[in-house]
């Protein structure tokens, strides 16, 4: 077989309209695209009344399409990586590690009919009963948390056909669980095991593009609200400044409903910023969102000011990643909240995995 034509036979699928989603198999993986990513963010409280915030992602990055022709057990079709970190709000400390394994033998993998996706020891799946079960431990920390969703699966964009370029290739199917109750253990050196219970956010996304030459990174905000609102918003940044016409996002009620928001329905205005003594990284670091057609006025503060990860035995790709509380009004109301926030492209050049 000549190259060319191997390469025209073994290229990655990619994202070009909506895909037909059923779940819980479509929580599962898709290798057939080159890039895939499952992320779990939370806040908790312990038994004090002191938060917690966590983060466990699991990334496949694909090698090649196919593995046909080659009978080697150490034969891989995709790279895995994930990252770890946790941010005590009582010792005002934040903890990350990250890790790669190119999944031969075993080591690291994903299911490909439900969730169950694991590196090594880390894990998140689906039990008998539909929780999620997370796990994840290093250097004296742990978290072992069951997620349990109580809206369904909320599906971004168009049906979950996510935008991020002109090139209608340039997308991704993005589909995440907005509102998940949280109970387990968390474990520190400091501290040993403690309790938590909480709320959580799983985004998962899986497509074969990335970021157009004009585009240098991206703002992500997933909020939920004590009205049982939740919001995610993006924002594309483009070297030019300002955010690309592609930024949206996706509001969901109460009752599961959602509304898609574009660029148009939403301003977000940096208040602060901070820099990073670990890379010099400037990031912003605490914002006010207004979202006019719905009523949203909130100001959003970071629980701790580092929650920087650095990401060199992995992704390579320096980031902000934290815990956020949000506070203001909707519809003229008071309302309160917390969130994750994740800052890409403020320290060094985004690398593709």
């Amino acid at each position: 077989m000549s190259l060319l034509l191997a390469l025209f036979l073994f290229q990655f699928a990619r994202v070009t309209e909506p895909l037909p989603l059923a779940f819980p198999r479509d929580h599962g993986s898709h290798p057939a695209y080159q890039t895939e990513w499952w992320y779990f963010t939370g806040n908790l409280r312990d038994g004090e009344g002191a938060r917690h915030g966590f983060q466990l992602t699991f990334f496949r990055s694909g090698i090649t399409p196919s593995l046909a022709g080659r009978t080697s057990a150490f034969a891989t079709r995709d790279l895995w990586l994930a990252h770890f970190a946790l941010s005590d709000g009582k010792e005002r400390r934040f903890f990350f590690d990250d890790r790669a394994d190119r999944g031969s033998l075993g080591t690291a993998g994903a299911a490909l009919d439900t969730l169950h996706v694991w590196l090594r020891d880390w894990r998140a799946q689906i039990d008998e009963t539909g929780a999620i079960q997370l796990a994840a431990e290093s250097q004296g920390h742990r978290l072992a948390l069951t997620l349990r969703s109580r809206k369904g699966p909320v599906l971004h964009g168009d049906r979950g056909y996510s935008r991020k370029g002109s090139d209608p290739g340039n997308a991704s199917m993005y589909v995440s669980l907005t509102d998940c109750a949280v109970t387990g253990e968390l474990a520190t050196p400091e501290r040993g095991s403690f309790a938590v219970e909480g709320s959580a956010w799983m985004d998962h996304e899986f497509g074969s593009s990335v970021l157009s030459g004009e585009q240098v990174g991206w703002d992500w905000f997933s909020l939920q609200l004590g009205d049982g609102v939740e919001l995610m918003l993006f924002q594309l940044r483009r070297k030019s400044g300002g955010a690309d016409e592609l930024s949206a996002g996706t509001l969901v009620r109460a009752d599961g409903t959602t509304r898609a928001l574009s660029r148009a329905d939403f301003a977000i205005e940096v208040r602060s910023r901070w820099r990073s003594t670990h890379t010099g990284g400037e990031y912003p670091s605490a914002w006010t969102i207004a979202i006019p057609g719905e009523g949203f006025m909130l100001t959003l503060e970071p629980l701790l000011a580092d929650q920087e990860l650095r990401t060199t035995h992995s992704t390579g790709v320096t980031y902000w990643e934290g815990a956020v509380s949000a506070r203001g009004t909707h519809g003229g109301k008071d309302v309160s909240g917390v969130g994750y926030v994740e800052l890409v492209g403020y320290a060094g050049r985004v690398a593709r995995f």
